[in-house]
């Protein structure tokens, strides 16, 4: 059983640290268009509160990435569906994702997205746990660095579950706490 054990970002910390990330994703996009790609299903609240606080034109595209499965370990085998829906060829993209662990993930999308030909192509995360990198990736926009924990909340989940918290926690299985 998985259950909370501390939380590490309220809800206002992290309404704090998207418009931040935001007015400096705005200011270094001035006079541009931005397209987002969401990185499903983690990341659609960070990138909702994220647009909503971006201030040059935005689109967006959703694509879903699943490494977890039902565990709390990454197990290496990315499934990216479905395949991108736009045209990025000579775009400003910004790829969002919620957090990054390993980097395999994001270096992947990187390697991806990058034979579309975009314009630029970067990365916004709420979360980094650089302890944990394995990949060369480059992530434009960082919101926190954080342990080496598993954690839920604000669109991350365990399981389908915690996803709906408005806050960042720490879950750990019973037998941890």
């Amino acid at each position: 059983m998985i259950e909370i054990s501390e939380i590490l970002f309220d809800e206002q910390t992290i309404n704090d640290k998207v418009r931040d990330l935001a007015a400096r994703i705005s200011r270094d996009y001035a006079g541009r268009n931005l397209f987002l790609i969401s990185i499903l299903k983690g990341a659609f609240m960070f990138t909702a509160d994220l647009m909503r606080s971006i201030t040059v034109p935005v689109c967006v595209s959703f694509i879903r990435v699943s490494s977890y499965g039902m565990g709390t370990e990454s197990s290496h085998k990315l499934s990216i569906t479905p395949e991108l829906d736009v045209d990025i060829r000579g775009k400003h993209v910004l790829l969002v994702d919620t957090i990054v662990d390993t980097g395999k993930t994001l270096a992947s999308l990187y390697g991806k997205f990058t034979n579309h030909n975009p314009a630029s192509l970067k990365a916004v995360v709420l979360l980094d746990k650089m302890s944990r990198r394995t990949a060369e990736v480059s992530i434009a926009y960082r919101g926190f660095e954080i342990p080496n924990k598993f954690v839920v909340g604000y669109g991350m989940d365990h399981a389908e579950r915690f996803r709906n918290l408005p806050y960042i926690a720490v879950a750990q299985t019973s037998q941890e706490s």
